[in-house]
């Protein structure tokens, strides 16, 4: 019996073969080594360096310069206090209550002529102006919306004018902003162009017509021509102490002035309004009229 440990050895002579036949066979592994003879025969093989090229330099990646946005100047805002006493809503009637109505509007910004507590013109005109600067119904009377808004109101009105001393017309708002070395200094009621096409007859030549669509063009004007005195009778219409800054185009006074935009494409005011810019010279020959809808182009 043979056991693993004395088991015989296989001898392995494919092996014992080619170990006897090495001088002979040796050539044929020679995918496994080389002879001396072909060692001493065959020149060494050399290896062909070239020369360094040089590195290729990539550029960084271009990054995108950040954008820096500067913003306008903003205009000039004047901060006032709410009132402790609450306004009462009035209508449009007279009395000391009034008065404060009156009082407060002027407070805010809003021209009128008095402050006395009668319930006149250029106090209707007034409390339009504050109604549209706040987005309430126009309808020039204190109720109670308005006489809330007045009492809690914290700015002054102002225009969107950040530089300069001009006159700005709001034809959005339908307002016009009397502006002071950037500062507005009052805000009056207005009514600019319908918009509406018009063919009407000349009211200074009979027989003639004049048409044309109605608009207030936006715009940088200056006040090139002036009226002074009075009414003067315009091709379409009777209008008072006008300032020009676009061709037939001017600031003026007029009968009626509603909450919404109706003129030929004239900025229409009360007449006492139009006095007052005269008075205390505002709208000089060469002055900036800036007309302009939302957003606005400065």
């Amino acid at each position: 019996m043979i056991t693993a440990k004395n088991k015989p050895r296989s001898i392995n002579f494919a092996l014992l073969l080619c170990l006897v036949s090495v001088p002979i066979l040796l050539s044929g592994c020679s995918g496994v080594v080389s002879s001396s003879a072909d060692a001493a025969t065959k020149p060494p093989a050399t290896i062909a360096l070239s020369a360094p090229q040089p590195r290729e330099t990539v550029p960084p990646p271009t990054l995108p310069r950040p954008i820096i946005t500067v913003p306008p100047p903003q205009a000039v805002v004047i901060a006032v206090v709410p009132l402790d006493v609450p306004l009462v809503a009035v209508g449009k009637k007279d009395g000391a209550e009034t008065a404060r109505v009156q009082q407060r509007l002027l407070d805010l910004g809003f021209w009128l002529q008095s402050s006395q507590g009668e319930y006149g013109v250029t106090t209707a005109q007034a409390v339009m102006a504050f109604q549209k600067y706040v987005g309430l119904e126009a309808s020039a009377a204190v109720d109670e919306a308005t006489a809330q808004a007045l009492t809690s109101a914290t700015t002054k009105a102002h225009g969107e004018t950040n530089t300069g001393t001009l006159i700005e017309i709001d034809k959005d708002l339908q307002l016009l902003f009397i502006v002071q070395d950037a500062v507005t200094v009052w805000t009056i009621n207005v009514s600019t162009g319908s918009g509406i096409a018009f063919k009407e007859r000349d009211a200074n030549e009979w027989g003639k017509w004049v048409w044309g669509d109605a608009q207030t063009p936006d715009g940088i004007f200056k006040i090139n021509r002036e009226v002074e005195k009075g009414w003067r009778t315009g091709d379409l219409g009777d209008i008072y102490r006008p300032k020009y800054f676009n061709k037939g185009i001017a600031l003026h006074g007029a009968y009626q002035v509603p909450n919404y935009p109706t003129s030929h494409g004239c900025v229409r005011m009360s007449t006492p309004a139009m006095d007052f810019i005269w008075a205390e010279d505002l709208a000089p020959m060469g002055m900036k009229i800036w007309v302009h809808s939302n957003p606005p182009v400065l």
